[in-house]
This record gives C-alpha cells, structure tokens and sequence, in this order.
C-alpha cells in the first residue's frame, strides 16, 4: 500500500489499521483475499501542501477501501468521522462542532459518529443540526451496513 500527499504519522497509521482490518475481516465483506495479492492500493490526500493529520479519518477511509474492494457505491450526501482500532472499533474524535458545520455548508443530510461523540451533538444548539440524521455506531460492521449500497460503482471491474 502507498500513501500519498501531506500526511502525519497518525493519518498514515490509520490508513495501515484499516487495510490490515480488511484484510482480516475479508470474508466477512465478501472480498476474496487472494485481492491483496493480485492489486497495489494507493491512497492519496489531495493539497499536499496543506498538513494533515489526526485519526478522525480512519472510518473514512475503511470505508473507501471496502467500496474499492467490494465494487459497491457509498451513500451519497453522508459524511463520517472516527478513529478505528485493527479489531474495527470504532472511537470518538474532536472538534465535532466544526466538522457538523462543514458538513451542513457541504448539505450533508447524514453523518456517522462514535457513540461517545453523541454527547458532543447534544451541546450543539438544536437549530444547527436541522436537517440532519446522525447514526452513532461502536464498530465498523455498523458503518458499513449504513454507508455501503448494494449498487455496484459505475464500470465496475471483477477484482
């Protein structure tokens, strides 16, 4: 796996946990393992010039790799943010504040959080959070069964 663009160690380490969480729970998703020999995987943050760091990303990308890996499309107008663990826990992250705010300016309709991130959404003022759903999971198996379509993604290729 490469990684590429202007990461910290913290957004690479997260990229390594959820590539070595797919590999182990790859039946579980219904991807052939012999995959992660057959192909490379590069992932790459665009704005190298911009730093980035932080695991808040983690749950993002297992997801991106699980579209990659499975052919299947990610629900439109959902944003995430976690930390995950190589068993697939999920954990919280901060400045969800900001985050939810982004994501309203971006008209984001749904957003995954840690469960232990809920109390971060009660703080917010109620008119802020109008017109969005929130999902709280623990573990990853939660943010796939809410993020993953069954739709196959556009020229899909049999991996």
């Amino acid at each position: 796996m490469n990684i590429t663009g202007n990461l910290g160690n913290v957004m690479k380490e997260s990229a390594t946990i959820a590539m070595e969480y797919i590999k182990s729970n790859a039946e579980q998703y219904g991807i052939d393992a012999a995959v992660f020999e057959k192909y490379n995987v590069h992932i790459h943050v665009p704005e190298g010039a911009t730093p980035k760091d932080g695991p808040s990303a983690g749950i993002t990308m297992l997801t991106s790799l699980i579209s990659l890996f499975t052919q299947r499309k990610v629900k439109k107008s959902l944003a995430m943010t976690g930390e995950i663990t190589l068993r697939g826990k999920v954990l919280p992250v901060g400045g969800i504040k900001e985050k939810i705010l982004a994501a309203k300016r971006a008209r984001i309709k749904e957003i995954i959080l840690c469960e232990e991130n809920r109390r971060d959404i009660e703080e917010i003022k109620a008119d802020y959070l109008k017109g969005l759903t929130f999902h709280y999971v623990s573990d990853m198996s939660q943010v796939i069964d809410l993020a993953i379509t069954d739709k196959k993604v556009k020229n899909s290729k049999k991996l």
